[in-house]
């Protein structure tokens, strides 16, 4: 077996490809990283880096030993992170946020049972938009967005929060005295389009390409937040397919909500980067769905699945 020591020196220099900086690195000396790695070499039967006097370069049994090892370490690396969160009980500071007005009371929600039940850990809230919600959890912002599914490359939890599908139509639109239109309505308008750092998933579920009958959707302008999105629907440059709460957070006397007969419901809960599962994450995840559980309760409306026992955990 490799020891520890070893493994960290020779994948070190498997990225830097330099023995002084990969010394540097790791607080050793030259000759230690030098020692280290022909013992590892005799170990293995064979050379794993090809030195010159201006260059390192792997091996391609280098190659292969790095391309192995480096998932493997990181995976120990999250373990052991994990064990520490669990015995440290849940502590410092998590950021969480919300995208969309109709996404915040339940993100509030959550964090109200989960500070009751975390007293030691610090919540920050945020608002999140169309542009960055996808860079807030790649770079490290937001541990915790309270977004609409699909959202790819993430993980996430249990749905929090259902809702029927309407169609957003400029007031004076023809299709706006309509009781109820059909999804295949979208074949004979513009669809306002997302921006294009948007969830290609997300897009394919709100902005389809083609109808459920396969009629090709003819694409409009693009707006950069969802405000300039309804604008756009207002100048009559094209409908947005939109969850039925725009009517209550998003009113304008220039758009109408038509109801969607035949789409199914938007489904909306917590996502988040799925290397950054910790136990702090996952102790939010099961806090707002524990008070999605309760909202639902007490409205008498639809409840989280009573066979529910923490979060769930999905890609």
């Amino acid at each position: 077996m490799l020891e520890r020591l070893e493994t960290e020196v020779f994948l070190a220099l498997a990225e830097e490809l330099h023995f002084g900086r990969t010394a540097e690195r790791l607080h050793l000396t030259t000759g230690r990283v030098s020692q280290l790695i022909r013992k590892l070499e005799r170990r293995i039967g064979g050379p794993l880096f090809e030195r010159t006097s201006r260059s390192v370069r792997l091996t391609p049994v280098g190659r292969q030993l790095a391309d192995d090892l480096a998932p493997v370490v990181a995976g120990m690396e999250e373990a052991l992170r994990r064990a520490v969160d669990a015995a440290r009980g849940v502590t410092g500071e998590l950021r969480v946020a919300f995208l969309g007005e109709g996404t915040a009371p339940i993100l509030l929600n959550a964090v109200a049972l989960y500070s009751e039940r975390h007293p030691d850990c610090r919540v920050d809230v945020r608002e999140a938009n169309l542009l960055n919600s996808r860079a807030c959890l790649e770079d490290g912002p937001i541990d915790v967005l309270i977004a609409s599914f699909p959202f790819d490359g993430m993980a996430r939890g249990p749905v929090l929060l259902t809702e029927q599908r309407v169609l957003a139509v400029a007031a004076g639109h023809p299709l706006a005295a309509e009781s109820s239109v059909s999804i295949e309505v979208l074949a004979d308008h513009p669809v306002v389009q997302y921006p294009a750092v948007t969830s290609a998933g997300f897009k394919r579920d709100r902005t389809p390409d083609r109808t459920p009958s396969g009629r090709p959707v003819p694409k409009g302008p693009a707006g950069g937040t969802f405000s300039e999105m309804l604008s756009l629907v207002a100048l009559g440059r094209g409908v947005l397919p939109v969850g039925e709460h725009a009517r209550r957070y998003y009113p304008r006397p220039d758009i109408s909500y038509v109801p969607i007969h035949d789409a199914p419901p938007i489904e909306r809960g917590p996502v988040w980067r799925d290397g950054n599962t910790t136990e702090r994450v996952r102790e939010f995840v099961r806090a707002a769905a524990d008070a999605a559980g309760r909202t639902a309760t007490e409205s008498h409306g639809p409840a989280v699945p009573p066979d529910h026992d923490g979060p769930r955990l999905s890609r």
